[in-house]
């Protein structure tokens, strides 16, 4: 299908996004890798007037550390992701978990920003960096602000974002010794997740200290197991000092 009529800019800085974004209202949307807004156009289920086109702006792009955090660009694609050597040594369970991501061609031209604001819970990038206790930075007129993971995504496709914000970074604890999998059922390899499980593990002595667990496409947002990870701690009390004590009182 044949997309309606609209504006286009292609600004090179976050300010200048910002200020087209505000002097269009509710009637812009963000283009950044094109592999969510580009089918919702040619389906004419979205009809912006003005489309921004955020692909060059150099700020938007790349890992960095900043302490005991790992910093990726809103731009930073798939594939960029899936082979950066921060990332896949701090935080293995994002590279994982985006190495599933559809198809190699997709991978090149999608965005980790541009997987997020979009908030699929199908997608399986919000279920994963829940589950990593990641921060989102967005930039608007009135500056910037940081929103935690856990409250950015609030609805079906609806995530935190006003109309004259856009998404530029997130912020990633890292997770060096952390043990992860990222599992997700789909019927064939390139389809949308019926179901998808990110976890991640910290031990502590070769016991469970801590674990986190993101779940894909189990409501209108992406999900924590919280009761499950408490049942995790729960388990590794009594299961060991627990454990102990009713064996010493009993015998």
């Amino acid at each position: 299908m044949i997309p309606p009529a609209f504006e286009y800019t292609c600004p090179t800085s976050v300010d200048e996004a910002v200020r087209a974004l505000a002097d269009a209202g509710d009637e812009a949307k963000v283009l950044a890798g094109g592999q969510s807004l580009l089918p919702l156009l040619r389906l004419r289920l979205a009809f912006p007037e003005l489309v921004v086109d955020v692909g060059r702006i150099p700020e938007l792009r790349g890992v960095r550390e900043d302490g005991d955090t790992l910093v990726i660009g809103a731009m930073t694609t798939h594939h960029d992701v899936v082979h950066d050597p921060l990332v896949r040594r701090h935080a293995g369970l994002l590279a994982e978990a985006t190495a599933t991501v559809a198809d190699p061609a997709v991978r090149h031209r999608g965005t980790l920003g541009g997987s997020l604001a979009h908030a699929d819970p199908a997608g399986d990038l919000p279920a994963v960096v829940l589950a990593l206790d990641a921060e989102l930075v967005v930039a608007g007129p009135r500056g910037r602000r940081t929103v935690a993971a856990r409250e950015f995504f609030v609805d079906y496709l609806q995530s935190a974002l006003t109309p004259d914000e856009l998404l530029v970074e997130v912020r990633i604890p890292k997770t060096d010794g952390w043990s992860f999998h990222y599992e997700k059922f789909h019927p064939v390899a390139q389809a949308w997740a019926i179901v998808g499980v990110a976890a991640l593990v910290r031990r502590d002595d070769g016991h469970i200290a801590e674990a986190r667990i993101g779940l894909t496409n189990m409501g209108a947002t992406p999900l924590r197991a919280t009761a499950a990870e408490a049942a995790l701690d729960h388990y590794v009390e009594i299961g060991f000092a627990g454990f102990a004590n009713i064996v010493d009182a009993v015998g």
